[in-house]
């Protein structure tokens, strides 16, 4: 098994033009990162194949939390390797069949694999891992995640890392271990630290 992954956290969010399946089932040949994330927030994920195992389960995990994501003005956007035909002929295909049903974010297709080579996810120039990157309203990659074939994501947590670099932004302290929406954050100073740890040490 052979992947490079790159690190793009601080880095400028690899940008791409490619044909996508929209919400409204509709074809689009040349989708645009930066143009559709524009003033948003984003949230991109690979997954490795269409009509496969784990992936469904993911990519309904996304479908389910989209109004959650939407709340907090981010976008989400699935890519993988897969046509754009293949993608609508899925999301076609009922739930109970192995299916997406009605998913309401784009499915890119990156038939070249160029887009999941330049997110640095590619395996064996075959298939991406499932590789989340969170982007900020300034395109930035903020967050990234990348499980193996077998592991499925918690889309979850991907909702916390959008609560958690919105509180950054807003407050400008920093979250500790754990930190939930709600909860506080810590003053990057050495006596922040030890009155959140004052607190908050035995709970971590």
């Amino acid at each position: 098994m052979s992947a490079t992954v790159t690190v793009l956290v601080g880095q400028e969010v690899p940008d791409f033009t490619a044909p996508a399946v929209m919400p409204n089932n509709k074809i689009v040949e040349n989708f645009n990162l930066k143009s559709y994330l524009k003033d948003s927030y984003g949230v991109v994920f690979f997954y490795p194949l269409d009509f496969t195992f784990v992936c469904p389960s993911e990519i309904l995990a996304h479908a389910h939390r989209l109004k959650d994501f939407q709340a907090r003005n981010a976008k989400v956007v699935g890519i993988s390797v897969d046509s754009h035909f293949t993608h609508l002929a899925w999301k076609n295909t009922p739930v109970d069949k192995g299916g997406l049903g009605d998913i309401h974010f784009p499915l890119v297709a990156d038939l070249t694999k160029s887009i999941a080579r330049s997110f640095g996810v590619l395996l064996n120039e075959a298939v991406a891992l499932r590789g989340t990157f969170l982007i900020d309203r300034a395109g930035l990659v903020r967050h990234q995640v990348v499980n193996d074939l077998p592991l499925g994501r918690n889309v979850d947590e991907a909702l916390r890392m959008v609560d958690a670099l919105q509180f950054h932004e807003e407050h400008g302290e920093v979250c500790p271990a754990g930190w939930q929406k709600g909860r506080p954050g810590m003053t990057a100073t050495p006596d922040g630290v030890a009155r959140y740890l004052a607190q908050y040490a035995e709970t971590l």
